[in-house]
């Protein structure tokens, strides 16, 4: 059943569990997600990044992300990941998503909350909820938390940067990165800790793929309630999908797929079960 960030949230809370978001540019990521999703009976985002676009256009993988999170069984938000600007997160409220992302924590703390509160306006007044970033994240690959503490989350910023903003929820930065990590990544959890210390609201881990089990444990004690997740679901599925090619040197495409998609399933369960407590 379709559900806004905020129920999908309360249900994990309930449980005292981190939700877990994935990015779903195809059907084969898609399907993987919900059918683990359904098999352990958590609630789940899907969601699809601006930077796909050209892997899939909103126009047509966002109304099937739609129409099978209102089928799902279990509880499904439809979001946008790292909107970039205002008008894209306007065209995936017009799809029926139920939260977006708008994604200006490389601008100047000032042009961040002017960006932010002018989606906030209007995805509340369709009903969708907002995610913001307060902090940066290195886009790419090589996270190893050598990139500086200055683009840690300012824990004394939270307060105010979500009183003028009015977001529902806050990505956080404290040692993650995006992609693939050539070493392992230093987490500064104290960063967690002093910012929950000043808000309740829903806080987010971006970079989520790449780090242990206890890590995740950890940072979901610490306060940490959605855990996003990409890079090594789609690896697995890449990595599967070769190894039938190299296997079966003629054959169908659907054949190929169909194994990227049953190793996308395997490692999306096994992580939210983690995410879960399971």
């Amino acid at each position: 059943m379709i559900a806004t960030l905020s129920e999908v949230i309360a249900q994990a809370r309930e449980k005292k569990i981190a939700v877990g978001s994935f990015n779903t540019p195809n059907l084969e990521c898609l399907l993987a997600v919900l059918e683990a999703a359904e098999r352990l009976q958590v609630p789940v985002i899907v969601a699809h990044a601006q930077l796909h676009e050209e892997v899939a256009p909103i126009e047509k993988i966002g109304p099937v992300m739609v129409e099978l999170a209102k089928r799902s069984k279990v509880k499904v938000c439809v979001h946008l990941d790292h909107g970039e600007d205002s008008e894209y997160c306007k065209k995936a409220i017009g799809l029926g998503f139920t939260s977006v992302m708008i994604d200006h924590s490389a601008k100047s703390y000032n042009e961040n909350v002017e960006g932010t509160r002018e989606v906030v306006r209007y995805a509340h007044a369709h009903g969708v909820d907002v995610e913001a970033e307060l902090g940066r994240l290195p886009n790419r690959e090589g996270g190893s938390g050598s990139q500086g503490e200055d683009l840690y989350t300012d824990p004394e910023l939270v307060p105010a940067f979500i009183e003028e903003t009015k977001v529902d929820a806050l990505a956080i930065a404290f040692g993650t990165a995006h992609g693939i990590y050539k070493v392992k990544p230093v987490l500064n959890m104290d960063v967690i800790t002093k910012v929950r210390q000043k808000t309740g609201i829903p806080l987010v881990m971006h970079g989520g793929s790449g780090i242990s089990a206890e890590e995740y444990r950890e940072v979901i004690r610490r306060g940490i309630d959605k855990i996003n997740y990409y890079t090594y679901m789609a690896y697995a599925g890449y990595a599967a999908a070769r190894a039938y090619g190299e296997k079966q040197p003629s054959g169908f495409f659907h054949d190929m797929a169909l194994q990227a998609q049953r190793a996308m399933e395997e490692n999306a369960e096994k992580t939210l079960r983690v995410f879960s407590g399971f």
